[in-house]
């Protein structure tokens, strides 16, 4: 994260990946503030064992964009919603990088999604971690599905009392 502040809407990558039993590490990182410091995690990732990174930010949002300059690995990008503009800046930020540089990006505010998305791609693993990932989320997706059907099934319940 760029700062401690982002941790209420980056919690939530926290928790998807938890639901999935996938170890992660959290920090603050800013690209503006502590730039060596975040080329330095960004470069020594890998090395360390670190599969995907997900970054968010505000306002400028420069530190994804920054942390997939400086590694091999994908990055996922979260812009967190601040107090002006919803996190739109943030967004574009993001989202508008220059070719050769990808960030994945997800909505403003969707760090669930981030961390849902690094569990897909810790899936694509060919040994039993991917085959555990690749179950877990399966199971997970069908869940989904049977959530809708339940709440398809109380509304028109709901709508046929009306």
């Amino acid at each position: 994260m760029g700062s401690d502040s982002d941790w209420p809407v980056m919690q939530a990558a926290g928790d998807a990946l938890a639901e999935f039993d996938v170890p992660f590490e959290v920090g603050v990182y800013s690209a503006h503030r502590t730039p060596q410091r975040m080329l330095d995690y960004a470069r020594e990732a890998a090395d360390r064992g670190i599969r995907v990174i997900i970054a968010g930010a505000g306002g400028a949002a420069h530190l994804p964009g920054m942390v997939a300059s400086a590694t091999v690995l994908p990055v996922i990008g979260v812009p967190v919603p601040l107090k002006h503009l919803d996190g739109m800046d943030s967004l574009l930020s993001i989202v508008q990088m220059p070719a050769g540089v990808p960030v994945a990006t997800v909505s403003v505010g969707g760090a669930r999604n981030a961390g849902l998305l690094a569990v897909r791609t810790l899936a694509t693993d060919s040994g039993d971690l991917g085959t555990r990932l690749r179950h877990q989320m399966a199971t997970f997706q069908a869940d989904l599905e049977t959530l809708v059907h339940e709440k398809h099934t109380a509304l028109q319940a709901k709508a046929d009392q009306s």
